[in-house]
């Protein structure tokens, strides 16, 4: 339950939707997002269900039900959100987990939906316990429960919300508690996507951006982009920039390896970070197992920025394995950094 004085103190609390001025990069990740489910590439089993979910919900003439989407960033989650608002024809209020640091700022967020109305919060996984507490009777009842006044003269209320939907989205599935868990209806993985897939978004995205490229240019930004639509978008504006300054604007598959190698993306995807951790598990450690922190702190690194960014590409590829005792690196991992795989885990160069 939440003091009133909360809400009165938060009533005005606007929700910031992503600002389309704060940097050029996300004009142009907005403008290339689809807006109809139909526009979607890739991810069809999730693409299946949400069809099946939002038809159910239109015939019914109700809300979506609460909705959670977890997997590693980049894959279109934010994206998924705006989509079935836009489906279900509904606003879509945007915020964060860390944004909504009081009761009171989710109270007045919530005090101000309408009816069928979607509120997205990324990074649903930091949200205070005490903003949960709030919630959890909010996509259970539909209710806000306030308390009025202090004391032996306190009473509580209940504030009736129309019928919302919660779209949460989280990097880290198994922080978020039992709980709020529990009360998301419909919970989907993003997986990352497949070439075929990766090929259609960046021919896509170079229609739109009005680039002139080859199939060879498109092919390779899309096998560099490691399976990621948000990385994707973002080398294939560094290409086009290196192709307007040293290639007349025209993306062919030299111009777009060129460029790519000058920005230290390998043919696999992986960047400077990915084989700096590589290389400090094999040429320091011996190969593993080694602990996260150590690795972290060799490179100077943040744990966070390893775990949830660098791991699940690498372990992907079968370049990492995850032991009781640590990170090691595999056999593949040697053989793609051109080192000597032996039972010692030595390198040696080919």
């Amino acid at each position: 339950m939440i003091f009133f004085t909360g809400i009165i103190e938060h009533m005005n609390h606007k929700v910031r939707p992503l600002d389309p001025e704060s940097k050029p990069d996300d004009r142009v990740d907005n403008a290339l997002r689809p807006q109809r489910l139909g526009d979607l590439i890739g991810q069809d089993q999730v693409k299946e269900n949400l069809s099946i979910l939002i038809e159910a919900a239109r015939r019914r003439g109700e809300a979506l039900d609460h909705v959670l989407f977890y997997g590693p960033p980049g894959l279109g989650k934010t994206t998924l959100a705006h989509v079935l608002g836009n489906e279900m024809g509904v606003s879509v209020k945007v915020t964060s987990g860390p944004a909504i640091e009081r009761p009171g700022d989710l109270a007045a967020i919530l005090t101000n939906l309408r009816a069928g109305d979607v509120i997205f919060i990324d990074e649903v996984h930091r949200l205070g316990r005490a903003v949960e507490e709030v919630l959890y009777p909010a996509m259970e009842d539909f209710a806000l429960d306030i308390v009025i006044g202090k004391g032996p003269s306190a009473r509580s209320i209940r504030l009736k919300l129309p019928h919302f939907t919660v779209v949460g989205a989280t990097t880290r599935l198994a922080l978020i508690t039992a709980p709020l868990r529990a009360r998301f209806g419909a919970v989907y993985r993003l997986d990352y996507y497949d070439l075929d897939s990766m090929k259609k978004i960046v021919r896509r995205a170079v229609g739109l951006l009005k680039i002139t490229a080859d199939e060879g240019g498109i092919s390779e930004v899309a096998g560099r982009a490691r399976g990621t639509p948000r990385i994707a978008l973002r080398l294939l504006r560094r290409v086009r920039d290196f192709a307007q300054v040293r290639a007349d604007g025209v993306m062919t598959e030299k111009v777009a390896h060129e460029a790519l190698d000058l920005l230290q993306v390998d043919p696999l995807g992986l960047d400077d970070v990915d084989r700096r951790v590589l290389k400090t598990i094999i040429e320091k450690y011996g190969g593993g197992p080694v602990g996260l922190n150590t690795i972290a702190a060799s490179i100077s690194e943040e744990q966070d920025t390893i775990m949830d960014v660098v791991e699940p590409y690498l372990l992907q590829l079968g370049f990492l394995d995850r032991t009781p005792q640590g990170r090691v690196a595999t056999r593949n991992a040697y053989q793609h950094l051109g080192l000597e795989y032996s039972e010692e885990g030595q390198p040696r160069l080919l």
